[in-house]
């Protein structure tokens, strides 16, 4: 970790402990090293940097976070310092795609949320099929992060009171074909086995369009 990345990664800890009472001892749960894909639930602006921080000092963590971001004077330099991938949403963005897999192939543990877009409810919304592709690509374990809590930080702020954020963390597992040619069907089918493992870890008001966990099924995937 270079010292700009440390007085960043370490500064914005914390402040975000200041005035957040974040939940994290379920993050000892996550490797040390990769390679490793970590999925969330995406919520708002607040999680992203919460998580980063709070997985240091692991080395060699990144996310994907949307160009727009890169655009943004002091967010934009501070994505380059943690060497966050950027991507295209809307499309099929195959030169982050190709990124994601280069890193995890070096040992890389990659944050990433398969929603690919803010939740304006906070519960879970379909997941896109992308992530199975980068899972199955790169050959990487899969991890789900869950959080909740800090929508009301600005008001607490107001009333110099703390809010709560909570991260639990669920079993580690793969991505397995088992030897069937993946087609787009199998590849959406897999998101939502991933999501209903994520939805298993909030509180039933957060699960969204994965509230029902009757439907969850664990066809494809091999937990390690």
């Amino acid at each position: 970790m270079s010292p700009i990345e440390w007085i960043i990664t370490y500064g914005c800890r914390f402040g975000l402990r200041r005035v957040l009472r974040i939940d994290r001892s379920e993050l000892g749960k996550v490797p040390r090293t990769g390679p490793l894909i970590f999925y969330t639930n995406h919520t708002g602006l607040i999680e992203a940097p919460i998580l980063y921080c709070e997985m240091a000092p692991r080395p060699n963590v990144t996310a994907l976070s949307k160009i727009e971001n890169f655009q943004k004077f002091f967010l934009g330099f501070v994505m380059k310092v943690w060497k966050i991938i950027p991507v295209q949403r809307g499309e099929a963005d195959m030169e982050a795609m190709r990124s994601c897999i280069e890193r995890l192939k070096g040992g890389c543990i990659l944050g990433i949320a398969p929603e690919g877009t803010r939740s304006p409810t906070g519960g879970l919304q379909r997941a896109q099929g992308g992530v199975a592709v980068l899972a199955l690509h790169s050959g990487s374990p899969l991890m789900p992060v869950a959080h909740w809590g800090g929508a009301r930080i600005r008001e607490n702020l107001k009333r110099f009171r703390r809010d709560s954020f909570a991260i639990r963390v669920g079993p580690m597992f793969r991505l397995d074909p088992k030897g069937q040619k993946v087609t787009r069907e199998m590849r959406q089918e897999m998101a939502d086995e991933m999501m209903y493992e994520l939805a298993r870890l909030l509180p039933e008001e957060y699960r969204g369009a994965y509230a029902d966990l009757s439907k969850a099924s664990r066809k494809w995937l091999s937990f390690v």
